[in-house]
Protein backbone atom coordinates (compact mmCIF):
# COMPACT_ATOMS: atom_id res chain seq x y z
CA UNK A 1 0.00 0.00 0.00
CA UNK A 2 2.98 2.33 0.17
CA UNK A 3 3.13 2.64 -3.61
CA UNK A 4 -0.33 4.26 -3.75
CA UNK A 5 0.77 7.72 -2.51
CA UNK A 6 3.73 7.62 -4.88
CA UNK A 7 1.43 6.97 -7.83
CA UNK A 8 -0.86 9.76 -6.70
CA UNK A 9 1.94 12.33 -6.59
CA UNK A 10 3.58 11.02 -9.77
CA UNK A 11 0.36 11.59 -11.70
CA UNK A 12 0.11 15.23 -10.65
CA UNK A 13 3.85 15.81 -10.95
CA UNK A 14 3.70 14.75 -14.60
CA UNK A 15 0.77 17.06 -15.26
CA UNK A 16 2.64 19.96 -13.67
CA UNK A 17 5.77 19.24 -15.71
CA UNK A 18 3.80 18.93 -18.92
CA UNK A 19 2.32 22.36 -18.33
CA UNK A 20 5.46 24.01 -16.96
CA UNK A 21 7.76 22.80 -19.75
CA UNK A 22 5.74 24.16 -22.65
CA UNK A 23 7.47 26.78 -24.73
CA UNK A 24 6.02 30.30 -24.70
CA UNK A 25 3.59 31.02 -27.51
CA UNK A 26 4.81 33.58 -30.01
CA UNK A 27 2.47 36.43 -30.92
CA UNK A 28 0.61 35.95 -34.17
CA UNK A 29 1.35 38.04 -37.21
CA UNK A 30 -1.56 40.21 -38.42
CA UNK A 31 -2.32 37.72 -41.21
CA UNK A 32 -2.28 34.78 -38.81
CA UNK A 33 -4.43 36.66 -36.31
CA UNK A 34 -6.98 37.44 -39.02
CA UNK A 35 -7.16 33.78 -40.08
CA UNK A 36 -7.48 32.65 -36.48
CA UNK A 37 -10.32 35.08 -35.83
CA UNK A 38 -12.11 33.87 -38.97
CA UNK A 39 -11.76 30.25 -37.88
CA UNK A 40 -13.01 31.10 -34.40
CA UNK A 41 -15.99 32.95 -35.87
CA UNK A 42 -16.86 29.95 -38.05
CA UNK A 43 -16.78 27.66 -35.00
CA UNK A 44 -19.02 30.03 -33.02
CA UNK A 45 -21.46 30.27 -35.92
CA UNK A 46 -21.57 26.48 -36.30
CA UNK A 47 -22.35 26.12 -32.60
CA UNK A 48 -25.08 28.79 -32.91
CA UNK A 49 -26.67 26.93 -35.84
CA UNK A 50 -26.55 23.67 -33.92
CA UNK A 51 -28.17 25.29 -30.88
CA UNK A 52 -30.89 26.90 -33.00
CA UNK A 53 -31.73 23.58 -34.69
CA UNK A 54 -31.98 21.95 -31.28
CA UNK A 55 -34.23 24.77 -30.03
CA UNK A 56 -36.52 24.39 -33.04
CA UNK A 57 -36.75 20.62 -32.54
CA UNK A 58 -37.75 21.12 -28.91
CA UNK A 59 -40.35 23.73 -29.87
CA UNK A 60 -41.79 21.43 -32.54
CA UNK A 61 -41.96 18.50 -30.11
CA UNK A 62 -43.70 20.68 -27.52
CA UNK A 63 -46.29 21.76 -30.09
CA UNK A 64 -46.92 18.14 -31.05
CA UNK A 65 -47.41 17.23 -27.40
CA UNK A 66 -49.86 20.08 -26.93
CA UNK A 67 -51.72 19.11 -30.09
CA UNK A 68 -51.89 15.46 -29.00
CA UNK A 69 -53.18 16.47 -25.55
CA UNK A 70 -55.85 18.76 -27.03
CA UNK A 71 -57.48 16.01 -29.12
CA UNK A 72 -60.19 14.26 -27.10
CA UNK A 73 -61.74 10.99 -28.29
Amino acid sequence: MQYLPQLFFAKYYMRFNEIANKLPIKPLSPEQARLKSMKDRVKRDQEAVKAERQRQQVAKAQQQLQKAGAVKP
